[in-house]
């Protein structure tokens, strides 16, 4: 798959369920990015919120996430349980295979498939089966990381299907699905980004994306 680096994902949630405060609030890693950021259209009325970037080795950012709605923490998975409501929104800049800064190699290209396995990591990163041992949750994380690869891997598998939503106004196709988690998706915008989601609590199928005009005030 041409996709980003596995190693460059979502910063994983602090021991308790609560994100580690410097891995979010700062907006310096966004202005820095050389492609536009998007998050969902004005038709979402609630809190927004910065979450983090990643970059790659020379400094130059990949990718980055918005959170809308309740700011979620890390969840057991237990029946009854009162969940949080949140989508966070995956911007991926959209890259060829290109040779690094000091020309030794090559860079991986990104693709829809990237903005699907972000997504999906993201989202297991909020989620914890309430039946599961501490101790074994790093186990289980790094299993279902690797099944999140695999699926992002295989966009037209049976476990995805296609669900058209609006972005900047333009229907666009995304791949989809869902799971005891939240559920995933992942498109392209005619901006030359990819973009991913993910939440739970919250139908993806009323949602709508937007560029966002001014990052800063996300701060």
């Amino acid at each position: 798959m041409e996709t980003t680096s596995r190693s460059v994902a979502q910063t994983p949630a602090a021991e308790g369920g609560q994100q580690v405060p410097s891995a979010r609030r700062t907006v310096d890693g966004y202005l820095r990015a050389s492609f536009p950021w998007y998050g969902l259209d004005e038709a979402f009325t609630g809190p927004r919120w910065l979450m983090q970037v990643g970059a790659a080795a020379d400094g130059a950012v990949e990718h980055g996430s918005i959170g809308h709605g309740d700011e979620p923490s890390v969840r057991g998975e237990t029946e009854g349980e009162d969940r949080e409501r949140f989508a966070v929104v995956v911007t991926v800049a959209a890259n060829p295979v290109r040779r690094s800064a000091d020309g030794t190699g090559v860079l991986e290209a990104t693709s829809v498939s990237s903005a699907a396995w972000l997504a999906g990591v993201g989202l297991l990163s909020f989620t914890w089966p309430g039946q599961m041992d501490h101790s074994l949750r790093d186990d289980w994380l790094e299993q279902q990381t690797e099944t999140a690869w695999a699926l992002a891997d295989d966009l037209d598998g049976p476990e995805w299907s296609m669900l058209s939503l609006p972005v900047d106004g333009v229907p666009t196709q995304f791949h989809y699905r869902e799971s005891e988690f939240g559920w995933v998706l992942a498109g392209s915008t005619e901006r030359g980004v990819h973009v991913g989601a993910y939440g739970r609590g919250m139908s993806a199928y009323g949602l709508g994306f937007a560029e966002i005009k001014d990052i800063s005030a996300y701060e």
